[in-house]
């Protein structure tokens, strides 16, 4: 049997921390002497210390530790390894979309791109025909798969597109949401097509709106979409039906988010 300073080295777990787990029932010492209270482990138990520190390395909390110990099946510990991982890659995107504010943030800060103003321009849309596909998506950032459906099911079709060809994504819910995202796709074509299982080919209404354009990540537009309040307000406009965007250049087109070309719009109408 090894004392729990050797066992300490072995290991290489504080003391203290054995301690911990013994309290907790993860790993217990398979004696204690009464009279003077030394904890005794034997040699068999540093596999045991080596997967929960290895486990805690991975991010594993105590209690998911010492049931993972507990079932010591193969199939269930690599259930969980795939749940920690899953979880961790989302922690990791979002903690690189958190980097890429934070670089935004200080380049505008370097540029005194903060006091910016947005060229708000009033415009009008026709009439036009149009490839749509709505759905209900877990979030902006799902936008992709609006133009996923569109490629794949419009692929057979042979479309003709407009020039220039209107990529837009117009969003029907009447506040910002996290989930459940209203929203269509729009692409302007030449012709009459048939409807697929997704896309619909309609004519999309005439349309007067405010609109900014800016160039670069998507973390901009609420910028420009103060911009374009503060133009309704100060022109004597109010806001008229769905905002939607207008993707002059956007992910397909480019892999570096600098290069996106936006336009927010907003439908308005003389005030009375």
């Amino acid at each position: 049997m090894l004392k729990i300073g050797t066992f300490s080295k072995l290991s290489r777990l504080s003391i203290r921390m054995l301690r911990r787990y013994d309290e907790l029932g993860l790993l217990q010492p398979v004696h204690t002497d009464p009279f003077t209270g030394y904890r005794y482990y034997r040699e068999e138990q540093l596999t045991t210390a080596g997967r929960i520190a290895a486990l805690r390395d991975m991010g594993f909390g105590l209690s998911a530790i010492g049931a993972l110990l507990e079932d010591g099946g193969r199939e269930e510990l690599d259930r969980r390894l795939a749940e920690q991982q899953r979880a961790l890659e989302a922690l990791l995107a979002e903690t690189r979309q958190r980097l890429r504010l934070l670089d935004t943030a200080r380049a505008q800060l370097r540029k005194d791109e903060s006091t910016m103003e947005y060229s708000v321009t009033l415009k009008n849309l026709t009439q036009r025909r149009a490839a749509c596909v709505r759905m209900t998506l877990p979030s902006y950032e799902a936008e992709h798969q609006l133009w996923q459906v569109m490629a794949r099911e419009t692929a057979p079709l042979s479309l003709r597109l407009e020039e220039p060809c209107l990529c837009s994504v117009t969003y029907y819910d009447g506040e910002y949401r996290e989930r459940e995202v209203d929203a269509e796709a729009q692409k302007t074509v030449r012709g009459d097509y048939p409807d697929t299982e997704h896309v619909r080919f309609r004519t999309l209404p005439a349309v007067t709106f405010a609109s900014a354009t800016f160039r670069g990540p998507y973390d901009k537009i609420r910028a420009a979409n103060a911009a374009v309040a503060a133009w309704v307000r100060d022109n004597g406009y109010a806001f008229d039906g769905p905002a939607f965007n207008i993707y002059h250049v956007n992910p397909s087109e480019t892999d570096d988010p600098e290069e996106y070309v936006t336009e927010v719009c907003y439908p308005v109408k003389k005030r009375a």
